[in-house]
């Protein structure tokens, strides 16, 4: 038996005008812990589906072997049948159903034909324990956190006996503190054998945990890195991934801040489920045109449901609070009323509340400003390609056609539409939460690059990012928020991750 557990030869898949993977060869030790590196599109998750049996045999050209034996598999039951379990970025979970339901569903503990609950129960408590959960399994999966909902989907791993386990952006939604327990987590599953693959843009958490790390680019395979025998530092695999040196992973920025745009007064709001709760308390800022702002804290601080609350009322209740735009009153009690007063907010779920996935780029981009496309009481189809058109070389929109739909594109250029449709409303304040999650280096910078191109055509920009190297690279002034209240404000020149760590987990009422 050879030292590797899997290899992937020469495997090429095409979609129609699309070659996504070209030759890509891949070897995976026993054992090991393996990161998958690349920019967005690059082909990592295809890579991983044709491997898993998403693409079956005979979708691709190419070889499977694993365990010495090369493998055709049709289905995900195929490889899970041989120990290769893929746990997906978007979690596959029943949130009303239990822990222990859905460890095993679809591979229901039966006796006599039907579901034993009692050894269910057991063996998925003795499989949460695995993985550091203390929950009762009978606990509902929409009453968990996200960290502790991914940690589920690896004890459900596990009840497959699992050999190689495979995680698309396991950390991308979780906190620090969450991250570091499913590294942690991965470490011990490789002391008792187990071997993973990891895809994930982090490079610090890659340079971390990675024993191994492949970087792909356009498809292709560029190299495979020994990361302690090669002393790989980030920027070695940053120049793999997007084929040059990164000198900065922050654009220079010659800021020219001019008057006051924004001010909010005093906003509050509460719990929309639970109106006894605080969840954004007395919070007052500022932001100026052509300043980029952001608002750091840590996850559950309140920066999203301040941001949501503000954008048309469309978090929160009971909220109270005065707005200024140009230093006249105005009121955003709606959605529609807030973009008509010139404020735009660009989810952190793209996917779910940013983009429609299954329409095309065109009507994605339109959707928010559809008034202004509509001729004689129709949509005007043409004008929409135009302008959809322009957004796509304007933004480096990487699809085919204005026609693409959202759904199939990189997360990066999904990012650059849901820019582009909160652009073309012609906001004078833009929110942007978490404008770079989940994707790559080289996705990263365009996108700092068109938050630039807002704040020098005089826009005030809002940036809410849990990267604090993020905010202090691109920002001109940052606010802390700890427990629902700016604890902090802090000029660029002056901001550290210290200090700002500082700010974001000091108690209310102490700053």
């Amino acid at each position: 038996m050879s030292n590797s557990i899997l290899e992937m030869r020469n495997i090429t898949k095409t979609f129609p005008g699309v070659k996504a993977l070209d030759d890509v060869t891949l070897t995976v030790e026993r054992g090991e812990i393996h990161a998958i590196c690349g920019e967005n599109g690059a082909g990592k998750s295809t890579l991983m589906k044709v491997l898993s049996g998403v693409y079956p045999f005979g979708s691709y050209s190419g070889d499977i072997v694993y365990e010495d034996e090369v493998k055709k598999f049709s289905t995900i039951r195929d490889s899970e049948a041989e120990g290769i379990v893929i746990i997906h970025q978007e979690l596959a979970l029943s949130p009303h159903l239990s822990i222990a339901e859905n460890i095993f569903l679809g591979n229901e503990i039966k006796t006599f034909g039907l579901i034993d609950w009692n050894k269910t129960n057991q063996e998925a408590a003795s499989l949460i324990a695995r993985v550091g959960l203390s929950e009762d399994p009978n606990t509902a999966i929409k009453d968990i956190g996200v960290g502790k909902q991914q940690l589920v989907e690896i004890a459900k791993a596990l009840s497959k006996r699992v050999k190689l386990l495979i995680l698309d952006e396991p950390t991308a939604a979780l906190n620090d503190e969450d991250s570091a327990h499913l590294l942690d987590l991965l470490r011990h599953l490789k002391e008792q054998g187990i071997t993973s693959i990891i895809i994930s843009h982090k490079l610090n958490e890659i340079e971390a945990i990675a024993d191994t790390t492949t970087i792909i680019r356009d498809g292709q395979t560029i190299e495979s890195l020994r990361m302690k025998k090669d002393s790989v530092s980030q920027e070695r695999i940053i120049k793999g991934m997007v084929g040059r040196d990164m000198a900065s992973r922050y654009p220079t920025r010659n800021a020219e801040i001019g008057e006051e745009i924004l001010r909010v007064e005093n906003w509050t709001a509460y719990h929309p489920l639970d109106v006894s709760r605080l969840v954004v308390d007395d919070i007052s800022m500022k932001v100026n045109r052509g300043e980029i702002v952001g608002l750091a804290g840590i996850m559950g601080a309140g920066r999203t449901e301040f941001a949501r609350s503000l954008f048309g009322q469309s978090y929160g209740t009971n909220i109270s609070g005065r707005v200024y735009k140009n230093g006249q009153e105005i009121k955003v009690k709606t959605i529609a009323s807030a973009i008509k007063q010139g404020i735009a907010y660009a989810t952190e779920d793209r996917k779910r509340y940013g983009l429609n996935l299954i329409e095309d780029v065109k009507r994605n981009i339109s959707l928010a400003s559809l008034k202004s496309f509509v001729r004689l009481g129709l949509v005007d189809g043409n004008k929409e390609f135009q302008k959809a058109s322009e957004y796509r070389e304007s933004m480096n929109i990487k699809a085919p056609s204005v026609l693409s739909v959202v759904g199939q594109l990189s997360g990066g250029n999904q990012q650059k539409v849901v820019l582009s449709k909160w652009i073309n409303v012609n906001p004078d304040v833009l929110i942007l939460d978490e404008p770079t999650r989940g994707i790559d280096v080289g996705a990263k910078y365009e996108i700092y690059l068109i938050i630039q191109r807002l704040a020098a055509e005089g826009k005030g920009v809002i940036v809410i990012s849990s990267e604090l190297p993020e905010l202090i690279g691109i920002c001109d002034r940052i606010y802390a928020i700890a427990e629902g209240r700016i604890t902090g404000e802090v000029e660029r020149k002056d901001a550290s991750p210290e200090l700002l760590m500082k700010y974001m987990t000091t108690e209310k009422g102490k700053n």
